[in-house]
């Protein structure tokens, strides 16, 4: 067994995150946003700073939970989120804003959807 008061916080924390990077991408409509003035700059840097935030904890997540709690979910390519998040703390300046504005526009939904239900059936 795990210790479920930490995880359950850790995934609040995690939706939160999520709740933010769907509010500071909601009306952006192209990846462009992101590189053409430095307001769009200053929010990718801020997107991708929640983004590495999520991955971290959700290595902390595994790493409390021994690896069974996210291979409950299959619905998310927890390996995928973990390993967009190495991207950006690894090789930062290489940051791809078409990439991160699609994962926000296709996966953000699911992935939230995901965590919601974590919090529900830990809490």
């Amino acid at each position: 067994m795990f210790d479920e008061e930490l995880v359950h916080t850790m995934l609040l924390e995690i939706d939160q995150a999520i709740e933010k990077i769907s509010y500071r991408t909601a009306q952006i409509e192209s990846a462009e946003y992101f590189t053409c003035s430095p307001e769009g700059v200053e929010r990718l840097d801020g997107i991708a700073t929640l983004f590495l935030a999520i991955g971290e904890s959700l290595k902390n997540i595994d790493r409390v939970t021994g690896g069974t709690l996210l291979t409950k979910y299959p619905e998310v390519d927890w390996a995928g989120v973990k390993g967009f998040c190495d991207i950006i703390a690894h090789h930062y300046f290489d940051i791809d804003a078409d990439q991160v504005f699609w994962i926000c526009k296709h996966n953000l939904v699911p992935f939230s959807a995901a965590v919601k239900k974590m919090i529900k059936e830990i809490a």
